[in-house]
């Protein structure tokens, strides 16, 4: 797995590629968990992630707790197959704010509108 951060306004952009699995995800934990400290929320990149385990799973979740517990967001955009469906099988894709593109992600994240993917029209 690859990160890279980018700053977009208020929001930093992660830029995650490649497998987030057991090996990996302590680093993207650390990196989610650091990014939300340091600015009003997260814009998580996922167009280049390949593959997903539940340690990936589990630290998207503490990411989403403790943006919950400093009021800030997280945001997730461009869900390849493999992680919506990950997250669509153990019931946590309502749980995240998840959108197809950065602009849209961005453009929300701005406007401070906040949407959980129940309400995405795509199966």
């Amino acid at each position: 797995m690859k990160m890279a951060t980018r700053q977009a306004g208020e929001a930093v952009i992660l830029d995650v590629s490649g497998d987030i699995d057991l090996q990996s995800s302590p680093d993207l934990r650390k990196a989610l968990l650091a990014s939300l400290k340091d600015s009003s929320g997260v814009v998580l990149n996922l167009i280049r992630v390949r593959y997903i385990d539940s340690s990936g799973i589990a630290s998207l979740v503490e990411g989403w707790q403790e943006a919950k517990n400093l009021q800030h967001r997280l945001v997730l955009f461009g869900l390849t197959e493999v992680a919506r469906n990950v997250l669509k099988l153990t019931h946590l894709l309502k749980l995240f704010e998840v959108y197809e593109t950065e602009s849209e992600a961005l453009s929300a994240f701005s406007r401070g509108e906040a949407r959980n993917s129940k309400s995405e029209t795509r199966p």
